[in-house]
């Protein structure tokens, strides 16, 4: 069932959880989806982030210096469940983690925590056959990436085995702050659709309201990122929860006050 997103456009938050803890991600996390954000994404820290850009491999480095684990992630998404029952929650990881919890256990613990879906972002459909199998015994949604290289045959298999929305690439590369957004990015919009009626978010590069913008005019939801986890970076673990929020209230400003 597709994740519902109550505004246009839709705002999918990505946090690395545990940085710079996990009482001050969980805090983060509320005032996001307090200030407007549909799904939080909860990054699982990595060792070797190899899709994210120098911002989030740093965080996922301070987050598994602090001890943060699979597990703990999970804990996370249970609390934010019980705290905010309608919010989006999505796990977001590399496969590793996921396979060394084991796969099955790892779908019985997501959903039981609350989670609505999962993006194991090195994942490709191709090779999901067990993935599938195991998250769809428990009802949560897969997520995948796709991308403006991505081939027509490859776009059709991602749209028939999504469920919740289809995460669209901006561009291809890491993740990391742009100036502005890819052309490519409304063309693969328009490809997905060909094959889906699900929800699409577009992701990788989305900093400002104006990019937010953009991509209400072709998707219908925007995934920020990087630019969240460096502001959390930037600020005390007492001042991020304040700061994030007011940096979503200000991702919907209307077109006209960006122009200014």
């Amino acid at each position: 069932m597709p994740i519902r997103f109550e505004h246009k456009p839709g705002l999918v938050i990505y946090l690395t959880a545990g940085d710079p803890s996990l009482d001050a991600t969980r805090a983060i996390a509320l005032a996001a989806i307090d200030a407007g954000a549909d799904v939080i994404e909860l990054g699982v820290p990595f060792s070797d982030p190899l899709a994210d850009g120098p911002v989030i491999q740093r965080a996922s480095e301070r987050a598994l210096a602090r001890g943060t684990r699979l597990r703990d992630v999970l804990a996370l998404a249970k609390q934010l469940r019980a705290a905010r029952p309608a919010a989006g929650l999505v796990i977001f990881s590399y496969l590793n983690p996921i396979l060394r919890y084991g796969l099955e256990k790892f779908a019985e613990d997501a959903a039981a925590a609350g989670a609505d879906g999962v993006l194991a972002t090195d994942l490709i459909v191709e090779e999901a056959g067990e993935y599938l199998a195991a998250l769809g015994h428990v009802h949560l949604a897969p997520i995948f990436l796709a991308a403006p290289t991505s081939p027509d045959d490859r776009l059709e298999a991602i749209a028939a085995h999504s469920r919740g929305f289809i995460y669209a690439i901006s561009r291809t590369g890491i993740t990391g702050k742009q100036q502005s957004l890819a052309a490519d990015a409304a063309a693969l919009v328009a490809r997905i659709r060909r094959w889906s009626k699900l929800p699409v978010a577009v992701g990788f590069g989305i900093s400002n309201a104006q990019h937010v913008a953009q991509v209400a005019e072709f998707a219908d939801a925007a995934v920020i990122g990087s630019a969240i986890v460096e502001l959390i970076e930037r600020s005390t673990a007492e001042a991020a929860p304040g700061a994030v929020a007011r940096f979503i209230e200000g991702l919907r400003l209307p077109h006209a006050a960006l122009t200014r």
